[in-house]
C-alpha cells in the first residue's frame, strides 16, 4: 500500500519573521518555509522539501537529456591545475576559481566547470570519426569563489549544476548536438513551469562563437534582456537591435551656445529635440593604448562588454584622463579633435547624415556635423546597448525589456579546448583532426530559486506541481478526533494510493497557523477538512496559485484532486 507522509514528521523548522540578510524573495521564503539554511556567506544546506523538489528538477532534466542520447556520468570535483594550464585558463579564469594545494604541494581547482576534465577523459579514449558524436554529462556540486556571495541561491558559492559536453567530428553534427541540446532545455524548462527565453549571449570567460543562455524572466533578475514577441531575445550586452535614430533637421555645420550644458538630456531640453536627435560621446583607451571618442545615439549607452570585443582591453576615461587628451567632459564630439584620438562610432549612424554633436569646445554644441564631409569615422561598431523600445532585428517590432536569472546556458566553442589539449581523433580522410566541442549547463539549485522568484505572492510560495515537494496537502482542522481525523486520513491514503504525493498536516496547530504553513509551503494544492464540512460529507479544496477555493464531497475529493494533479505533470 502506498504510503503518504506526515507533516510532524517532515523537518521543515519555519521562520514567522523575514530574515534580515534575505533580500530576495526566493531567498527570504525558502529560509523562512524550512527549505535551506545557511552555513557559511554563500553556503547552503538543502532541508528535506527544496531537496525533494531538487530532485524532481534533477529528473526532468535527466529524462530530456536520454531523450537526446546523452549519457550520464561523474568526474571527480577536484581538476588538476595542470589540466587548466593546458587550456590556458589556470590564469585566465580570475579569483573565482577556487584553488586547493594538497599535502604533495600538488595544485587542483574545485571545478567551477568541467570541460577540462571532460577533455582529458576522452583524449585517450575518442580515436575515431567512428566513435562521434557523443554527448555526456554530469550532475554535480560546483564552486565559484564569488567575491561577494548574496541573493541566497542565486550567487553562493557551492551550487548544482548539470554541465553536458559534446564531442564531434564536423560542424555539422557539432551544431546538431547543439541543437539538440537547446530543444532539450526549452523542454525541461517548459515541463518545469518556469518560463524561460532563449536569448543571445555574450560567450563570457567560457570562450567560443556560439552561445544561448536561458532567462528566467524575473524582476530580480541580474541580467537586462531585451525580447519579442515573434520570439527572438537577447541579453543587452550581447543583443544587436536595430536602434531608431532621429535624424537632425540642419543640413549645414552649425554652431550652437549651449552653457553650463553637460548631459544629453540638458541638451534636447535646451534645443527642444528628443534625446535619440542627439550623439552621445564616449572616452576610452583600446587595448593598444589608443584613444577614442566613441559615438552613440543619445538615448543609449555604450555596453562594457560590446566596447570589449570591439576594443579589446579597454577602459573608459575618468574626467582628469579625459582631460589629459585634450578632451571636454560634456562636449565631446567627432569634428575637431586633437590630434591622436580617433572617431568610432555605432553601426545604427552609419545612415545618419545629420548629427548634434558636442564641439570639442566648452559651452559649445554643433549641429548638422556630417560624417564624411566634416569628419571621418575610423571604425564603425556594434557598441551601444539594446534597451526596450529598440526595433526586433527579426521582424521589426518594438522590443519589450525585462530582467532575467540565468538558470541554463549552451554554447559552441569548436577546438578552443580540444587543441591547446591535444585531444585529436582520426578523420575518415585518415587525416587527425582536433575534436569539436560544446558545452551545455543548467543551475539546478538556481532553477529551484527562479521557480520561487516566479512563483510565489503576499503568503509564500505557489509551486507548480512538477517541482512541489509534495502536490497536495490534506490539512485536518482537528487532529485526533472521531470525526474529522479519520476523514482526513482516508482522502490522504486514497490519494496517495491513487498516485500522488501527498502530506497529511496532522500538527497539533491552531488553523490558522496550518493555512499560513501550508500557504508558506506552496504544495499546489489543499484539502481543508472540518467538522461542520466533514458532517455535511464535504471538504475544502483549495488551488494555492490562484486562491481559488470550493467544495468537494469527501468521496469524490480523492478523485478529483489526483486528476488535476495528474493533469498539471503533463
Amino acid at each position: 500500500m502506498a504510503r503518504y507522509q506526515r507533516m510532524s514528521n517532515v523537518y521543515a523548522p519555519t521562520l514567522k519573521e523575514d530574515p534580515a540578510e534575505a533580500e530576495l524573495a526566493s531567498h527570504r521564503l525558502l529560509l523562512r518555509a524550512g527549505m535551506i539554511r545557511r552555513e557559511a556567506a554563500g553556503l547552503y544546506s538543502y532541508l528535506p522539501l527544496a531537496w525533494r523538489s531538487i530532485l524532481k528538477i534533477e529528473q526532468v532534466i535527466r529524462e530530456e537529456m536520454a531523450n537526446v542520447g546523452a549519457q550520464e556520468m561523474r568526474v571527480p570535483i577536484l581538476t588538476d591545475a595542470t589540466l587548466w594550464q593546458e587550456s590556458g585558463r589556470w590564469g585566465a579564469y580570475g579569483a573565482e576559481l577556487m584553488r586547493v594545494t594538497d599535502r604533495h604541494d600538488r595544485e587542483f581547482a574545485l571545478g567551477p566547470t568541467h570541460e577540462e576534465a571532460f577533455t582529458d577523459l576522452v583524449r585517450n579514449e575518442l580515436k575515431s570519426y567512428k566513435q562521434l558524436p557523443l554527448v555526456i554529462y554530469q550532475m554535480q556540486d560546483k564552486f565559484r569563489d564569488e567575491l561577494r556571495p548574496r541573493f541566497g541561491l542565486m550567487r553562493s558559492r557551492e551550487f548544482i549544476m548539470k554541465d553536458a559536453y559534446s564531442f564531434a567530428a564536423d560542424q555539422e553534427s557539432s551544431r546538431a548536438c547543439y541543437d539538440d541540446q537547446k530543444a532539450a532545455y526549452t523542454r525541461i524548462f517548459e515541463r518545469l513551469g518556469v518560463r524561460a527565453l532563449p536569448v543571445v549571449a555574450d560567450t563570457g570567460e567560457i570562450g567560443g562563437d556560439s552561445s544561448v543562455e536561458f532567462m528566467a524572466i524575473a524582476d530580480a533578475g541580474e541580467a537586462e534582456l531585451v525580447w519579442c514577441d515573434c520570439g527572438w531575445a537577447a541579453d543587452t550586452e550581447a543583443g544587436t537591435a536595430a536602434i531608431p535614430v532621429t535624424e537632425g533637421t540642419a543640413t549645414e555645420l552649425t554652431r550652437l551656445e549651449t552653457p553650463d550644458i553637460h548631459t544629453i538630456a540638458d541638451l534636447a531640453r535646451q534645443l527642444d529635440v528628443p534625446e535619440s536627435a542627439t550623439r552621445k560621446a564616449f572616452a576610452l583607451v583600446d587595448g593598444d593604448g589608443k584613444p577614442w571618442v566613441c559615438i552613440v545615439p543619445g538615448d543609449h549607452q555604450v555596453n562594457d562588454v560590446k566596447a570589449s570585443h570591439a576594443f579589446g582591453d579597454c577602459h573608459m576615461m575618468g574626467d582628469e584622463e579625459i582631460a589629459s587628451w585634450g578632451l571636454h567632459v560634456g562636449y565631446m564630439g567627432p569634428v575637431g579633435l586633437p590630434e591622436g584620438v580617433h572617431v568610432a562610432a555605432d553601426i545604427s549612424l552609419k545612415d545618419s547624415r545629420s548629427w548634434l554633436v558636442g564641439a570639442n569646445e566648452e559651452g559649445f554644441h554643433l549641429a548638422g556635423a556630417r560624417p564624411g564631409r566634416d569628419f571621418e569615422v575610423d571604425r564603425w561598431v556594434d557598441v551601444a546597448e539594446a534597451k526596450e523600445g529598440d526595433l526586433c532585428p527579426e521582424c521589426g517590432r518594438p522590443l519589450h525589456g525585462a530582467r532575467g536569472i540565468e538558470v541554463g546556458q549552451v554554447f559552441l566553442f569548436d577546438d578552443k579546448y580540444s587543441t591547446p589539449m591535444g585531444a585529436t581523433f582520426a578523420a575518415e580522410d585518415g587525416t587527425e583532426r582536433p575534436l569539436l566541442m560544446g558545452s551545455y549547463g543548467i543551475g539546478v539549485s538556481r532553477t529551484l530559486a527562479a521557480v520561487v522568484e516566479q512563483c510565489h505572492d503576499d503568503s509564500g510560495i505557489c509551486f507548480p506541481v512538477p517541482v512541489a515537494p509534495y502536490e497536495v496537502s490534506v490539512v485536518p482542522l482537528s487532529v485526533g478526533d472521531d470525526l474529522v481525523w479519520p476523514a482526513a486520513k482516508a482522502v490522504a491514503q486514497e490519494l496517495a494510493d491513487l498516485g500522488i504525493e501527498v502530506v497529511l498536516d496532522d500538527r497539533d496547530e491552531r488553523a490558522g497557523v496550518k493555512f499560513a504553513d501550508n500557504d508558506l509551503w506552496g504544495f499546489p494544492y489543499q484539502v481543508v477538512c472540518g467538522k461542520r464540512g466533514v458532517k455535511e460529507g464535504i471538504c475544502e479544496l483549495k488551488e494555492r496559485r490562484s486562491g481559488d477555493k470550493r467544495e468537494l464531497p469527501l468521496e469524490e475529493a480523492a478523485s478529483v484532486v489526483a486528476g488535476l494533479v495528474k493533469e498539471a505533470r503533463s
